[in-house]
């Protein structure tokens, strides 16, 4: 819920009653969304070394960012109800404490099945802080400027926390050990529980029912998917274990997809997909991530394998794309608001889909850092930079005030999954290509072979993760249609308001085509939520229906 109040004074907050100033709040939201954003990569640069420590294979070393991403994405529709049902801003220091608590078993762990067993317990932790935290700015932030602003720093630091988790893992990995990558987490969590509470209001809680079996299903339906990805790339598609897994993962997603219409407190609603610009937003974000972070994993390798970068100078190389992807974040944002979002997020994903192409074509045991890479991830920053922000808007926009902790999630949940989901079928993509090259190798030493096997397989990922960018262009030039002027003509948190006040459902709603039967009862809005510019009781919001839209909820205005 929103407050009326004047960006940088000190306030009142509702519900909570802290007084708070928004300037403070904003660093507090951000520090925690950098936090687990820069941790699925953070790791990256360290995997040389944990893979020396730890006795990790090839294949299994991608279960280091897997375990954390998979539990995570797993987690965050519970993760969102929780937070809906015990308070957000509680949840949210939960998910902090116990994210903080296993970064530092992740630190010390002394074997490979404690490690990605505090993986996991950090993806939990982080499956409660990241979708509470986005909920928590539509309770801070006052709709208008202030909200745009602190949206517009959501979505910039988790543009851009895996490029800037991957140069601060190389930096602890020269001047310190793997280990710390996990450490540096404790000041930051620290930090956040100190001044959370002084800072953040509560919002108001909604008498949701815990989703148990749709959390059940949901979680071990995309954990058996990934684990039969990552066995079929380390031992072949026709692998018992393998087929074992995606024949539970198909039992237990479609068992998911049953039950959510036939409960009444679905952990996802299913009508929230109804929306073609939002199914849309979050298939292409699912794409561009899967290839984003894929890419990236391979890269780190090909840095450090082939060129013989050393873990700095593998952080330092990704600088150049984090350097354009923060200014193309806020291009994004104000193109998307004279021209919509279809066009924005379509040359998004078709620059980034040409520079995963020209690495296809460049990547080679010979290839330089100047001349072949440089290039590709300056577009790559480029594309993302300009999908980001208006994903987002579209994603989320005309959400229900009582469905916004399951909302927040959804496109947090395309993220995690998307990036697990990539990162094993790029390996499965990987080992298929290695394992034909190695029939084969080129090079007149056993070091050159391995560079040659290493680097087809790479070609193999990248090929791949170019059609994945492809098929996103088409499908953001296909599906969404949403126009600028949606996005920018009310508040979808004064909903509330105007569904109490309104006899019938407004036509421009942009889920007004769904069925009257699927739709969430109203619940009785809070007295302090107002749309903007109107006070609790005025009468504007009783004469007039407000209107959904992205820009107070997901993305700041030009």
């Amino acid at each position: 819920m929103s407050t009326s109040t004047t960006p940088g004074a000190e306030v009142r907050a509702p519900g909570g009653g802290f007084t708070r100033r928004p300037g403070i709040a904003l660093v507090v939201i951000a520090i925690s969304e950098l936090m687990v954003a820069l941790d699925a990569t953070i790791v990256n640069v360290s995997l040389p070394a944990i893979q020396q420590d730890m006795g990790f294979s090839a294949t299994d070393l991608s279960w280091v960012p897997n375990a954390y991403t998979l539990a995570a994405g797993g987690l965050l529709l519970l993760g969102g109800r929780i937070g809906d049902i015990y308070g957000r801003r509680r949840v949210f220091l939960t998910g902090v404490a116990v994210f903080t608590v296993t970064s530092v078993l992740a630190g010390l762990a002394p074997d490979a099945g404690w490690l990605l067993a505090a993986r996991a317990l950090q993806g939990a932790g982080a499956a409660l802080t990241a979708p509470n935290a986005l909920a928590l700015i539509a309770t801070n932030f006052r709709a208008g400027p202030e909200r745009d602003r602190a949206v517009g720093v959501y979505a910039a630091v988790t543009g851009s926390g895996a490029v800037i988790g991957m140069i601060g893992g190389g930096m602890i990995a020269t001047w310190a050990s793997w280990p710390w990558v996990f450490f540096i987490n404790v000041p930051i969590g620290i930090l956040v529980l100190v001044l959370a509470p002084k800072f953040l209001s509560e919002a108001a809680r909604t008498p949701h029912r815990l989703d148990l079996p749709g959390a059940f299903t949901s979680t071990l339906g995309v954990g058996a998917l990934v684990y039969g990805l990552v066995r079929a790339a380390s031992d072949g598609w026709s692998d018992g274990q393998a087929l074992i897994a995606f024949a539970v993962a198909v039992v237990l997603l479609v068992s998911f997809l049953i039950i959510e219409p036939r409960t009444r407190e679905a952990l996802t609603p299913l009508y929230l997909f109804l929306n073609r610009n939002r199914s849309g937003a979050y298939a292409v974000n699912l794409l561009m991530i899967a290839s984003m972070l894929g890419m990236l994993f391979f890269q780190t390798q090909f840095f450090q394998e082939v060129l013989g970068f050393s873990p700095l100078r593998t952080g330092l190389a990704f600088l150049p794309m984090t350097l354009v992807m923060l200014p193309a974040t806020q291009l994004a944002a104000q193109l998307m608001m004279r021209v919509g979002p279809r066009p924005v997020v379509s040359a998004g994903a078709l620059v980034a889909a040409g520079a995963a192409i020209w690495l296809v074509q460049g990547i080679s045991p010979d290839s330089g850092y100047v001349d072949t890479v440089l290039g590709p991830l300056l577009l790559i920053g480029l594309g993302i930079g300009l999908m980001m922000v208006p994903l987002t808007a579209v994603a989320v926009y005309g959400i229900r005030p009582e469905q916004a902790g399951a909302g927040s999630s959804l496109l947090n949940v395309t993220t995690q999954v998307g990036g697990t989901l990539g990162l094993a079928i790029l390996v499965t993509a990987f080992g298929s290509a290695s394992r034909d090259a190695a029939r084969s190798p080129v090079g007149d030493t056993p070091t050159d072979q391995a560079h040659y096997v290493l680097s087809e397989g790479i070609v193999g990922a990248f090929r791949l993760a170019a059609i994945f960018l492809v098929v996103a262009t088409v499908l953001a030039i296909v599906v969404i249609n949403a126009k600028a002027s949606e996005l920018s003509s009310a508040d979808p948190h004064a909903l509330a308001v105007g569904a109490a006040d309104a006899a019938t459902p407004d036509t421009n709603l942009p889920d007004s085509n769904l069925p009257g039967a699927d739709l969430p009862e109203q619940s009785v809005p809070d007295p302090e939520v107002t749309p903007a510019g109107t006070t609790s009781g005025s009468t504007g919001a009783a004469n007039g229906r407000a209107r959904t839209t992205a820009t107070d909820a997901a993305t700041p205005s030009a």
